[in-house]
């Protein structure tokens, strides 16, 4: 009897870890984006990753485990170390499992990113190099060059650009053809919008974001505009006196309806944007 009882006890704590293991499995892929420039993906979240004749410059890992699935794909497809490990910023979503790459790859990142990772105890490596303004990273005859455009989604968000594939990797604050996620926590307005701005002025043609599929320079601009209107219309709706409530059932921005998230997350930008109008102006 008891016999019996410990095979059904192993039976169900199998199909119980089954269970488990099939909600923890995660979409991943790698596809090219141009030239040696290419695409992670682990479910929702994109990376980039750059292949040269010196060894590999990636980007945000993600997480442990799809860092050390990317590492081991790397390994098997190319033959080549991996010698930079780039943060687009330090929003642990993206840039968590650090450790993975570390072992042979120079950590970089924007000064305030390595403040707040080291502050914040995020669970990836320490950046190595960091830098305020620019930095531009060669390797085999390629290059990337690393960018801060000023506060937008974080205060140390960073693009990097790749000359020679035409393509920008720009994370969290451009999405392509959506409304911005939920209420843009940690958000800085309207300097947002001016980071989307100097990445306009950027000579590329590939927009690769961190969720959602790619784009163009257009698309960035076409988020700017979204942007500036979104703002302006709360702006007024709150020198009205109108509240929060009122302003997320009278402001619909139909231009936008076919954007990605737009019926489900347009009253969360609202209240992002009353939220930091209303920050901005006590502080003014």
């Amino acid at each position: 009897m008891k016999g019996r009882i410990a095979n059904v006890f192993f039976v169900v704590t199998l199909l119980f870890c089954g269970v488990s293991l099939a909600q923890t499995d995660a979409k991943r892929s790698i596809t090219k984006i141009a030239g040696d420039l290419y695409r992670f993906q682990n479910d929702f979240h994109y990376s980039v990753f750059l292949v040269t004749s010196e060894g590999i410059i990636v980007s945000d890992p993600i997480n442990a485990d799809a860092a050390r699935w990317l590492k081991a794909e790397l390994a098997k497809r190319f033959n080549k170390p991996i010698r930079y490990m780039i943060y687009s910023h330090d929003h642990v979503d993206h840039i968590a499992g650090g450790e993975v790459f570390a072992d042979t790859a120079i950590v970089v990142a924007h000064e305030n990113a390595k403040a707040d990772i080291i502050a914040e105890q995020r669970p990836t490596a320490v950046p190595d190099i960091t830098f305020s303004d620019q930095m531009t990273i060669e390797l085999g005859g390629k290059r990337v060059e690393l960018s801060y455009v000023g506060r937008s989604h974080s205060d140390n968000m960073i693009v990097m650009r790749f000359p020679a594939e035409r393509a920008l990797f720009a994370v969290d604050f451009i999405p392509v053809k959506s409304v911005a996620w939920k209420n843009m926590t940690d958000a800085y307005i309207p300097d947002w919008m001016n980071a989307i701005a100097r990445v306009e002025a950027m000579d590329f043609d590939i927009l690769v974001p961190g969720h959602g599929g790619l784009g163009t320079k257009a698309d960035a601009t076409a988020f700017r505009g979204y942007m500036e209107i979104l703002y302006a219309a709360v702006l007024k709706g709150a020198r009205e006196g109108k509240s929060l409530e009122a302003m997320q059932q009278s402001i619909r921005l139909e231009k936008y309806k076919d954007w990605h998230n737009h019926d489900t997350q347009l009253a969360l930008n609202i209240e992002g944007m009353y939220n930091q109008i209303k920050l901005h102006r006590r502080g003014n």
